[in-house]
């Protein structure tokens, strides 16, 4: 490249040098006028040979000359500039498609459109002038060396015979390369991609190719110079310059089989299509649905003792709500009867609506308590349509965001109940500016203190006390070809805490898995984690087996996490969103990133809109609803559970009983076991979860220390507030892969005494 310039800015000295003075002093008026500074004349240059030898042509001008072709390039960035025809101003960084000087610098010979004393190149030739050192660029050919990684050109094929191979598209109108191509797609976990079009960049996988009916085309019809680096092809006119990744995979799906895949089953026909289910401490599990603008005959809320599963009579117990809870939050308390509340609505009152029920009865034994509600009593300061809640460390309730209900305007704040005297809400400027992609943000108490967020795009960790932000995090990774893609509502992934494990010095990871984009409601594919309370926490990403939108996630008693329910397409809202997503999904956190997903069996009910799942006390997975109104899929009663593979195993269950069941912080527990296979013995805390919307509030999974002696084992309860919030526990015993039954338990007891709330005749409260 430098002899190449040497050459050319001796031989057009050399030149001039031949010349009588007064001739070179005409051709210099003529060819190199009075320059801006730095610019100089370069020669006359053969074009069109191979393509054009500058790139971006300006318009013609009937008033060109050499000065204002300059001020025009110069204007736009580049740092040559040529004039052709009399009338055709040219720019670019250097001279492309391997162009040559003319055999006589005489060939420039065409008067300017704007100045007859001036020369502007002529037929096929162009006068050229460059601000420093000129750069001839030879003839472009395919990239294949100096890829990143372990990509290999593979060659140029057509598009698909009637769709793109990929569909993943980036527009990179100045500076698509190979590489920029490549190390995008890869950081999302595509191992096929291709440029096209010179500025277009797809990604995907190997397998679309055939299934799009590509084939393979000459290596001269991917001709198009990459618009970032013109020394190489980036495709052509409905070609692709094609690249595989060769080298250790980017990602290893399994796939289970048999047992190991799982299994769905139908538990019960349903009675209503619950927004909400939450686990009950009393054995039974809560259905929460639109009331007032669901089914005419609905209550708003049942509750299911699978204990009588046998008999739908027996099995749902009718419930009454007073206000529309559709679109609302719920959590369980931390007060001695595990009361649940349900928190916000749909419209009018409903929208600072607080309800709240005292489960009673036992499995197989009705309960007679109803849903509490007066809202002329108890309310929230403002109305909220779509929140989130949380037990905080003082035992306290945080309620974060919102709009005003009935597609209303944002709430873009947080408040506490009970309402500590004085206080009002707290105002976020984070919540404001992203509105209306925030809906239901994922919330978490973070061991080391404060209370992570996450919304939209963004996650940042709030002071518990002020609630200011204390850090920010980098923006969530979306689509490859989107950075606005979102995890919260209405764009809806799905979010769970990952274990925490004695003696609890790690830091918290969060797992967010799902979402879609903006605009055209293209699903995620993918899963996000990170370890927030890290000193410069990233964003790891790990490809899915499917997009997924709508989804839920349900964390599982041995530490993985089962991921179902949803849509490959869409957003969240009736009628929104198409192609049910009928597989189910584990992963395992224990394995190597990018290693951790298993393709496990398929249901054949759709569930869309308006789905939930959570775990069972029986170690199975409740899986309900879906309300997707779009004329095609059905209103969902039916009831499901999906039967993980530790339950069809064939191996007995452990069993245990214990007396303790309101553990102090870093108590020592008791309990006595019978462990028929004789495993490593484990024990896992699941907290109290209500899930709707993806959200799975209340939602934890910690792993204390246990230690055995015959069949007497000892559980050390977690150490503070912030490694294990103040509220209700599933106790469950491992036996190597097998879980037990579950126990709850409460732990921290009640530091905010909200057994004693809400103080009005018309509440029954259980005390401290």
């Amino acid at each position: 490249m430098a002899s190449t310039v040497l050459r050319s800015a001796f031989s057009s000295l050399l030149w001039l040098s031949l010349l009588a003075p007064t001739d070179a002093s005409a051709l210099i008026a003529k060819r190199a006028p009075t320059l801006p500074t730095g610019w100089s004349y370069q020669g006359c240059y053969v074009d069109g040979v191979s393509g054009r030898i500058l790139a971006s042509q300006q318009p013609d001008s009937s008033t060109l000359t050499i000065e204002n072709c300059i001020a025009t390039c110069a204007q736009l960035g580049y740092t040559v500039a040529g004039t052709e025809y009399s009338s055709q101003c040219f720019c670019d960084n250097a001279i492309i498609n391997g162009g040559t000087k003319a055999a006589a610098d005489t060939d420039c010979n065409t008067a300017c459109a704007g100045n007859s004393a001036e020369e502007c190149g002529g037929g096929n030739r162009m006068s050229i002038y460059s601000k420093g050192t000129l750069v001839v660029r030879q003839n472009p050919t395919a990239q294949t060396t100096g890829l990143p990684g372990s990509w290999q050109y593979q060659g140029c094929i057509t598009e698909g015979a009637n769709n793109r191979i990929w569909k993943y598209q980036i527009i990179n109108q100045n500076t698509n390369t190979a590489t920029a191509c490549l190390t995008q797609c890869q950081s999302f976990g595509y191992q096929a991609a291709g440029v096209e079009y010179g500025d277009e960049c797809y990604c995907g996988d190997d397998v679309d190719r055939a299934a799009a009916g590509s084939t393979t085309a000459p290596e001269t019809d991917c001709n198009v110079a990459c618009s970032g680096d013109s020394e190489y092809y980036c495709g052509g006119g409905n070609r692709l310059s094609w690249y595989l990744w060769t080298g250790t995979p980017l990602y290893v799906w399994n796939y289970g089989s048999g047992t190991g895949a799982g299994e769905y089953q139908l538990l019960i026909g349903g009675v209503c299509i619950p927004l909400l289910t939450t686990s009950g401490v009393n054995g039974k599990y809560t259905f929460v649905e639109k009331f007032g603008t669901g089914e005419p005959n609905s209550t708003g809320a049942y509750e299911l003792d699978v204990a009588q599963i046998n008999n739908p009579s027996l099995a749902w117990r009718t419930m009454h709500v007073k206000t529309d809870v559709f679109c609302s939050a719920g959590i369980t308390l931390p007060d001695k009867v595990g009361r649940q509340i349900n928190i916000g609505g749909w419209s009018g009152d409903s929208t600072f609506g607080i309800r709240i029920y005292w489960p009673d009865g036992s499995p197989g034994v009705p309960g007679t308590n109803d849903w509490q509600e007066n809202v002329g009593e108890l309310s929230l300061q403002k109305g909220r349509w779509y929140p989130s809640a949380m037990i905080m460390t003082n035992g306290s309730i945080l309620v974060v965001g919102g709009e005003t209900g009935s597609n209303g305007p944002p709430v873009p704040s947080l408040e506490l109940l009970p309402k500590p005297a004085g206080a009002g809400v707290v105002t976020c400027d984070w919540l404001q500016r992203t509105d209306p992609n925030n809906l239901y943000p994922f919330l978490a108490i973070l061991p080391s203190g404060g209370i992570f967020v996450a919304y939209y795009n963004e996650a940042r960790i709030l002071d518990e006390q002020t609630f200011a932000t204390i850090k920010t995090l980098p923006n969530l990774p979306g689509a490859v070809n989107n950075p606005g893609a979102g995890r919260s509502y209405p764009l809806e992934g799905t979010a769970m805490l990952l274990p925490q494990y004695a003696p609890f010095n790690a830091p918290l990871g969060i797992l967010i898995c799902g979402g879609s984009t903006t605009g055209a409601a293209i699903a995620l594919d993918n899963c996000v984690s990170t370890t927030p309370e890290s000193a410069n926490p990233q964003w790891t990403l790990e490809r899915m087996p499917s997009q997924r939108v709508i989804s839920c996630m349900t964390a599982l008693p041995d530490g993985t996490f089962l991921i179902l329910n949803g849509a490959h397409q869409g957003v969240a809202g009736f009628g929104l969103a198409t192609s049910p997503n009928l597989n189910a999904v584990l992963y395992d956190p224990s394995r190597p990133v990018n290693q951790r997903m298993t393709v496990m069996a398929n249901t054949t009910i759709a569930r869309l809109y308006h789905s939930e799942a959570i775990l069972m006390q029986d170690a199975r997975v409740l899986v309900s609803g879906s309300d997707p109104q779009d004329g095609t899929h059905p209103e969902e009663y039916r009831v499901e559970v999906f039967m993980p593979p530790y339950l069809l195993s064939g191996l007995a269950r452990p069993s245990f009983t214990i007396a303790n069941k309101d553990w102090a912080y870093g108590a020592s527990i008791p309990i006595t076991v019978t462990l028929p296979g004789g495993g490593a013995t484990r024990v896992s805390l699941m907290g109290a979860e209500t899930s709707t919307h993806g959200n799975s509030m209340g939602q934890r999974t910690l792993f204390p220390a246990v230690s055995c002696a015959g069949n007497t084992c000892t559980i050390t309860a977690p150490p503070n507030v912030h490694v294990a919030p103040p509220g209700w526990y599933q106790v469950f015993l491992l036996d190597g892969p097998t879980p037990s039954v579950s126990t709850w338990v409460r732990i921290g007891g009640d530091p905010a005494g909200l057994g004693n709330w809400p103080n009005y005749p018309d509440f029954k409260v259980p005390g401290v």
